[in-house]
């Protein structure tokens, strides 16, 4: 059976811990004889006892650094604190097993742990998209990508926030039993066995912060005209300005470009109309001033990872749940 070791530390988040142990622990129904051998191993307690697991639960478990260390692949389900340092312990342990041979394995922020140990430098990492700045921060050596449920780099994997967790522990076991096993699998959670578009369809878009108080009244007026085709010298003219100079105040004020500023605006405007209307895609993409639906899916998979008609049937399937 190939070794698999989910890492504890103490003050972990519960939920990300409980995904791996159900998906990958020995209780599960309809695997193959030769499924994982699971090992909850916990590091970094200072011989306190178990090691705690939010605010009500204890790992009371018999393994440790020995047992993660030779394990055939290393899962770390979360951070306990994104904006301190991981164990050493668990840094030196995880040096060690990728050193060995073991695939390593981060769920939402536990990017941040494997980060620590130099691992995810020059790559690309996942992790929660409310995380990815500071991540990015934290370790400008690795490149963040806020959009994606997971990456895979082979020996390195990091997954993105919570339930992305089902969509990783799925990949493994894809990789690792095949589209079989892991359909099957997926059909008994009660999970697509492939989750359409990235974590970009979950990320809040508002507007963005505005350090130029002169420009919000032509924020506020462009906003309430999204559907009409608007240029910047439409809103130079509002502004009483010329066209370089309302660039210029522009990015300083929203860090961006006017037109892409009005991009953001209209998609996510057209994400409203499909999640509260049961408008057809070509009236949304009219209303949200994109023009034709052709038009609107392509800049809305874009930016959001999905189609128009996937992702208001995925909201739709998430509120009815």
């Amino acid at each position: 059976m190939p070794s698999l070791a989910v890492a504890v530390t103490d003050g972990m988040p519960f939920f990300e811990l409980a995904i791996p142990c159900h998906i990958f622990g020995f209780d599960r129904i309809q695997t193959p004889p030769d499924w994982y051998d699971l090992r909850v191993c916990a590091i970094g307690t200072d011989g306190a006892g178990p090691a705690r697991t939010g605010p009500w639960f204890r790992a009371d478990t018999p393994y440790g650094a020995a047992e993660l260390v030779t394990a055939d692949t290393v899962l770390v389900p979360g951070s306990a604190d994104v904006h301190g340092d991981p164990p050493e312990e668990l840094v030196t342990a995880l040096r060690e097993a990728h050193r060995r041979g073991a695939r390593l394995v981060s769920l939402c922020s536990g990017a941040f742990t494997l980060a620590a140990t130099g691992l995810l430098d020059g790559r690309t990492a996942a992790t929660h998209w409310m995380y990815a700045a500071l991540l990015a921060e934290r370790y400008p050596a690795v490149t963040v990508d806020p959009s994606v449920l997971y990456v895979d780099h082979g020996d390195v994997l990091t997954g993105a926030g919570s339930t992305a967790a089902v969509d990783v522990c799925l990949h493994l076991v894809r990789e690792d039993f095949g589209t079989e096993t892991a359909n099957s699998l997926a059909r008994q959670l009660v999970a697509p066995a492939h989750r359409p578009g990235g974590q970009a369809q979950y990320i809040e878009t508002p507007l963005p912060e505005r350090r130029d108080d002169s420009l919000a009244p032509v924020l506020q007026w462009a906003a309430e005209r999204l559907r009409q085709p608007l240029t910047v010298a439409d809103l130079a003219r509002r502004a009483h300005t010329s066209p370089r100079t309302l660039v210029r105040r522009f990015h300083a004020a929203t860090g961006t470009t006017p037109m892409q500023w009005l991009q953001t605006q209209r998609i996510g405007r057209a994400r409203e109309l499909l999640e509260g209307s049961d408008l057809p895609v070509e009236r949304v993409a009219e209303l949200a001033g994109l023009g034709t639906a052709a038009n609107l899916r392509r800049h809305f998979t874009r930016v959001v990872g999905v189609p128009p008609i996937d992702y208001r049937r995925s909201y739709r399937a998430a509120r009815t749940a």
